[in-house]
């Protein structure tokens, strides 16, 4: 189990105060299921699957042999359900290519070989000329990242296509500067609400359970304000918000290249986000 998960008084009564947060959370969750026509049916046969999977590798006896028995009675899915779900081959294929895009932006933004004088993103041929070989081009970027995994031409075509580059004179190569999420990718937006909501909600949950919180999870919050007033703050937190992803973004590239470099055992990820939400105030829901 866990460390520092604490045991409810009574597992029957779950605590008032995490009944009432879970649904919050749950009620932007069945809007967007039901936007896509995820029905209760089908949501219940995923909870079970995910139930299952989560006490199979997170809930573990020490020294002790997960079975059937105890993940039914941890989880309160049937035991034939257990059974069967547990044998149940995932045939689901990982979403890599909004990860590798993200990588690439990553890398364009902040390695300078990839920067022009004053540290912005430069154009980059796409293919380095014979006169010109040490020069960092398109190709370079995308073989640092797949290396012979995924053709250069592939990524620009999927990018054009998605507005995340321009193609300038069949040669040059420019970086969309908003290229961080595009716009028109069902996939690439369906990538980033899972890792982005998945690891938000590990943290808060993780200090939620735990005496001393180990995650930086704050907000600011304020209702009673006008429309000019949120668009100017919306505006802020798009302007500053982006300069500290990027800072960050530069540091955690040259900290990992360094780690590269002392040949340590890493095995750690980290993930940082930034979001900014708005609505009309609704007094009589807060106090419900």
């Amino acid at each position: 189990m866990p460390a520092n998960t604490p045991t409810p008084p009574n597992a029957a009564e779950p605590p008032k105060a995490v009944i009432k947060a879970l649904k919050k959370v749950l009620t932007p969750l069945v809007r967007l299921l039901l936007s896509f026509q995820i029905t209760l049916p089908y949501l219940i046969e995923l909870l079970k699957s995910t139930y299952v999977d989560v006490a199979d590798r997170d809930f573990k006896l020490d020294n002790k042999k997960q079975t059937d028995a105890r993940i039914s009675l941890l989880t309160g899915v049937h035991r034939k359900d257990t059974r069967r779900l547990r044998n149940q081959t995932d045939n689901e294929e990982e979403h890599s290519a909004a990860g590798i895009g993200s990588q690439l932006v990553a890398n364009w933004i902040s390695k300078p070989e990839y920067l022009d004088e004053s540290g912005e993103p430069r154009r980059l041929a796409f293919k380095a000329k014979a006169n010109e070989p040490d020069e960092a081009d398109f190709e370079h970027l995308v073989q640092s990242v797949c290396k012979q995994d995924m053709r250069a031409r592939v990524i620009l075509d999927e990018w054009l296509r998605l507005g995340m580059a321009s193609l300038i004179d069949d040669h040059w190569v420019e970086l969309n500067k908003k290229a961080f999420l595009p716009d028109s990718s069902l996939d690439e937006k369906a990538f980033f609400l899972g890792m982005n909501v998945a690891d938000h909600l590990e943290a808060a949950s993780t200090n939620l359970r735990s005496e001393q919180p180990p995650f930086l999870e704050r907000c600011v919050y304020y209702d009673g304000l006008s429309e000019a007033s949120i668009q100017e703050l919306k505006v802020m937190a798009e302007n500053q918000g982006m300069e500290l992803l990027q800072a960050l973004n530069k540091k955690a590239i040259e900290l990992k290249e360094k780690d590269q470099l002392k040949n340590t055992s890493s095995t750690l990820r980290m993930n940082t986000g930034l979001y900014f939400f708005s609505e009309p105030s609704d007094s009589d829901n807060e106090s419900a």
